[in-house]
């Protein structure tokens, strides 16, 4: 499951360019018995994320990957408030399901959002990963944000071409996680 916004919703592109579809792909080549689950909602914020986090998982999950807070830094969203909400989705994913993994999603601010609201930002995410013993995606826009040739003309979403380097970005975290997830040789409490 990928709780996400614009980026994980594929604004702009064609489904089947977007991260989450392009994850599929590589999940179905490995042979990994796993389903991508879209839950990402353009223009969504860690607010909305945990409105909806219940809901999201309803059907079950063996990994969550929380893709929130680019819109929350965008709108100036004080970095305490996303924190809280993103520590917030995790205990209640967990709540819900025990056995969850848990990935987080960084994200970072341009320069002209200040120097100062910038760093707060962006320590939230691996602070947050560190206190709720989650991985992390330092910065899942790495490579690909300002990069005018892998964004749409808004330089904000993802071309098909930036999409696809999302996708590398998450498949190095995401992978090993999910082969640990079927790997019979662990004890079920590893895996």
């Amino acid at each position: 499951m990928i709780l996400g916004d614009s980026l994980t919703a594929g604004y702009g592109v064609d489904p089947a360019e977007a991260y989450p579809a392009l994850l599929q792909a590589r999940i179905d080549a490995a042979n990994l018995p796993f389903e991508i689950a879209n839950a990402g909602i353009s223009g969504d914020t860690t607010s909305g994320g945990l409105r909806r986090v219940d809901w999201a998982l309803a059907k079950g999950a063996d990994v969550l990957i929380i893709a929130l807070g680019g819109n929350d830094g965008l709108r100036g969203i004080s970095p305490r408030q996303t924190a809280e909400n993103l520590a917030g989705i995790v205990d209640r994913a967990r709540k819900k399901l025990p056995n969850l993994r848990v990935v987080l999603a960084g994200m970072q601010m341009p320069d002209s959002m200040g120097a100062e609201y910038v760093e707060q930002f962006r320590v939230i995410f691996p602070k947050i990963a560190k206190e709720k013993n989650t991985a992390l995606i330092p910065f899942l826009l790495d490579g690909v944000g300002g990069m005018a040739e892998l964004n749409q003309p808004d330089l904000i979403h993802p071309n098909p071409a930036g999409q696809k380097r999302i996708a590398d970005t998450v498949w190095r975290t995401l992978e090993p996680l999910l082969r640990a997830t079927t790997d019979p040789s662990k004890p079920e409490s590893q895996r």
